[in-house]
């Protein structure tokens, strides 16, 4: 069971040998990686290029690490009983299985997805410890102990919003997903736009870099950027001629695709100018 990446995403090889690595030692792989690098789509891959179940669990600001486990809905039992529901002496009716549950009970190995771990309380990461550690958990309400009849394939993502703890990290396989460079770039977009002329290509990105590389920037345009600016040049016909113009504000065309806030528009106005001399 090896991951090569697929017709649809360009995987590295440091990417590859990290998803194979943790497939091999049975450890949750934690992918972190600016916005828009593709961790979450990454999974997505996997369980396709390895023809595997998916389960996704995105997470939230409010999330808890119970909700993974399961819920239990003790406001329902009590409004049934109330009712005199018959349901009320099976406490089971009243378990909801969350993203965990669904993927230790699956009849064969699964790719789960904990998408943006970051995202949560601190002790979201400490508080599943034990069930990604044991692939089992206990159910109190039931006093049953549910275990993964197949281990799953872990993939967490993080955006670095805030430090995750250190026994967390022990017990992940860690990669970062840096950046593409250009050659890298040109692979992703021949992906997504098969046949792109190569001047335009060429020209577009080398315009997006020196955006990227701008001192001062608050949001630097991401992967899935580029392609939406690209997707936007063709279906307007652009030519590397048209790129090159500047207008009076030397923003690039469609500049909206790219920069996202008032604040990166104003500043590359201010540096166009100056780069201009003034005038």
């Amino acid at each position: 069971m090896k991951f090569a990446g697929t017709e649809s995403y360009v995987a590295t090889e440091d990417l590859t040998v990290a998803v194979n690595a943790a497939v091999t030692l049975e450890r949750p792989l934690l992918v972190k990686g600016e916005p828009g690098t593709g961790k979450t789509e990454l999974a997505r891959q996997v369980a396709q290029a390895l023809d595997l179940p998916m389960i996704e669990w995105h997470i939230k600001s409010t999330t808890k690490a119970q909700q993974g486990l399961y819920e239990y809905d003790a406001v329902s039992r009590l409004r049934d009983s109330q009712l005199g529901d018959e349901r009320v002496n099976d406490v089971s009716n009243y378990i909801r299985r969350g993203k965990l549950w669904e993927a230790f009970s699956k009849d064969t190995k699964c790719v789960l997805l904990i998408d943006e771990v970051d995202k949560a309380d601190i002790e979201f990461p400490n508080d599943l410890l034990q069930e990604l550690d044991r692939m089992e958990f206990h159910v109190y309400e039931t006093g049953e102990t549910v275990r993964a009849q197949h281990r799953p394939i872990v993939i967490i993502t993080s955006n670095n919003e805030k430090e995750l703890p250190d026994a967390f990290l022990r017990r992940c396989f860690f990669h970062y997903i840096r950046f593409p460079d250009m050659e890298v770039m040109k692979q992703i977009v021949e992906v997504h736009f098969p046949g792109i002329k190569d001047a335009l290509l060429t020209t577009a990105l080398t315009q997006f870099f020196e955006i990227r590389e701008m001192a001062g920037l608050k949001k630097k345009p991401s992967t899935s950027e580029v392609l939406d600016w690209l997707k936007l040049l063709l279906a307007e016909d652009m030519t590397p001629e048209d790129l090159k113009k500047s207008g009076t504000n030397a923003l690039p065309k469609l500049y909206g695709a790219l920069l996202k806030n008032e604040q990166d528009v104003h500043m590359f106005e201010r540096l166009a100018f100056m780069a201009r001399g003034g005038r």
